[in-house]
């Protein structure tokens, strides 16, 4: 289906269109920072966390790429395209949230984590492609980069809210379970943030209609679950070289972060506190401090991304995100060797700084490289290349942890740092257009 000509956006109205960004990535912001300690006072071993962490990398690689291929199939009056995938997607994220602290069991924590990445990943999803229909090509960087905005926001808010809660002397009392009542205040705030913030997207950016022509061949098009397989199917088979590269360039990327989010705790209890997870203080005190420092890196983050933004209009996309992962890279492999609490946050900014490339500037490769008919099937295509190293270090890490790096925090943290290296590097050989990301 031809997409309809794009009009020129205001700053605000595209701020307005990405502002439900900022409740989906608070719930993916308390995954980062307090769905693993959750296991942990629920007593799981430490070496089970990459398995327990299977939810989000398979839900991804099902959920988005489908969402993707029936939202690029979808018309429903009133609502449009992507919307509809927007709202069911934000109101089973509340819900879950919602629902989340009040486990008492680790199979129920990590069935509930499983419904909460299904809805999490239909709500995004459509996200990327919302950008591609709406926004013309030559504002198409300041669009996804506006994402890293509200990221920022968002995860900053999910991990600061977990301090804020804690300094509140009753909320220190846990459930018969042992979870703190301050996890339940931040994750009662996420279930508001989630279906208040795509609200305000789905009510303020109303989708651009399609012709009557454009909506007949629409409907001419098999619907359903089978012709999406399919679809995927085909589109993975018609991929531009760069997105393959760009896929090289994830493998190495996005094993490392899920690296960082699983032991970061571990690592700060050990390195600034002296300590390791058996000593319940010190390591509440650590998921704390790892909550702050998260933040932290997400204001970077959301600072950062208007310098990309710049940043983007006059180089290629590869090298603005090559320089940024290098950062994010020397940062991991600092961490281990800091033993004091305020030190932390000087490697968080060259994270933060990598964190809002990661989730605005490749996209601006996959754009440039797609028909803009396929975008939502291309969009779940590319967030496959994301959890499918996700999926591989949640099989492979256990092992690795303990038999290689042995079951040394400090070792897991160098390891990821030396694969965001790796990544920064092949971000370079990406074979693609040298114009800016804004150029005409």
């Amino acid at each position: 289906m031809k997409i309809s000509p794009q009009v020129a956006m205001t700053l605000r109205q595209i701020m307005l269109m990405n502002f439900g960004f900022f409740g989906i990535q608070y719930s993916f912001g308390l995954q980062q920072t307090a769905i693993n300690p959750i296991f942990t006072m629920l007593n799981a071993n430490p070496g089970e966390l990459p398995y327990l962490n299977m939810a989000g990398p398979i839900t991804g690689l099902l959920v988005q790429p489908l969402i993707g291929a029936l939202s690029d199939r979808t018309w429903v009056p009133g609502l449009g395209r992507r919307r509809p995938y927007f709202l069911i997607g934000a109101i089973g994220c509340s819900i879950c949230l919602f629902f989340y602290p009040h486990v008492t069991a680790l199979w129920l924590a990590v069935l509930l984590l499983w419904l909460l990445d299904i809805s999490n990943n239909t709500a995004m999803e459509p996200f990327r492609a919302f950008i591609s229909d709406k926004v013309p090509e030559q504002q198409q960087s300041t669009g996804f980069l506006m994402q890293s905005v509200f990221t920022g926001l968002g995860i900053t808010l999910a991990n600061w809210s977990l301090g804020w809660f804690q300094k509140i002397d009753w909320m220190n009392q846990t459930s018969e379970a042992g979870i703190p009542y301050w996890v339940f205040g931040s994750f009662y705030i996420g279930a508001v943030c989630s279906i208040g913030s795509v609200l305000i997207t789905v009510l303020s950016t109303p989708e651009d209609p399609p012709s009557e022509e454009e909506l007949a061949e629409l409907r001419a098009k098999p619907h359903g679950f089978i012709p999406a397989v399919a679809e995927i199917v085909h589109a993975i088979r018609d991929m531009p070289f760069a997105l393959w590269q760009l896929a090289l360039v994830y493998l190495f990327q996005w094993y490392a972060l899920f690296i960082y989010w699983q032991f970061i705790s571990h690592s700060v209890v050990q390195s600034v506190f002296g300590s390791t997870i058996s000593d319940k203080a010190a390591y509440g005190k650590a998921v704390v401090t790892t909550g702050q420092i998260n933040g932290f890196y997400n204001i970077v983050t959301f600072i950062s991304a208007f310098g990309l933004m710049i940043l983007a209009k006059k180089l290629a996309p590869k090298y603005v995100h090559a320089f940024a992962v290098s950062l994010a890279a020397a940062a991991l492999l600092a961490i281990p060797h800091i033993n004091q609490e305020w030190m932390l946050y000087l490697p968080m900014v060259g994270f933060g700084i990598g964190w809002a490339s990661i989730m605005g500037v490749p996209f601006m490769i996959v754009v440039r490289e797609i028909p803009k008919e396929r975008t939502g099937v291309y969009m779940g295509v590319v967030n496959m290349m994301i959890v499918i190293p996700m999926l591989i270090q949640t099989v492979t890490f256990g092992s690795i942890y303990e038999n290689l790096l042995g079951t040394n925090p400090a070792n897991a943290m160098t390891f990821a740092g030396v694969f965001l290296a790796i990544a920064a590097f092949l971000t370079l050989l990406i074979k693609t257009s040298n114009k800016p990301a804004g150029a005409e």
